[in-house]
Parts: C-alpha cells; sequence; structure tokens
C-alpha cells in the first residue's frame, strides 16, 4: 500500500469512529424515542463500516 492509501484508511477509521461514537451518545440524550432509535441505527451501521474496514486490513 502506498502512503496515500495508508493515509486515506487512517481518516475513514477515524471518520466511522468519531460517527459511531457521536451517534451513540446523541442516542442515549434524545428524548424523542422515534429519533433515539434512528440514532440507535444510525451508531449501528457506522459500527458495521468500521469492522468492514477493519476486515479488510
Amino acid at each position: 500500500m502506498t502512503n496515500k492509501e495508508l493515509l486515506y484508511l487512517e481518516d475513514a477509521l477515524g471518520h466511522e469512529t468519531f460517527m459511531k461514537t457521536c451517534s451513540m451518545n446523541a442516542s442515549k440524550q434524545i428524548t424523542d424515542a422515534n429519533l433515539a432509535t434512528y440514532m440507535q441505527e444510525l451508531s449501528q451501521k457506522h459500527t458495521d463500516l468500521l469492522n468492514k474496514f477493519l476486515n479488510v486490513l
């Protein structure tokens, strides 16, 4: 892998980790049940994407 490709992967992993954490934290703070459920689903999607990236490595 080139240095540029490794930097892309590092950015992608950081982005997915950030989005997973933000959506997880938001789901715990939101009082609207539908919105909280949506944020939990979003957190799960970012967790899945993060795991896919890690499995490729």
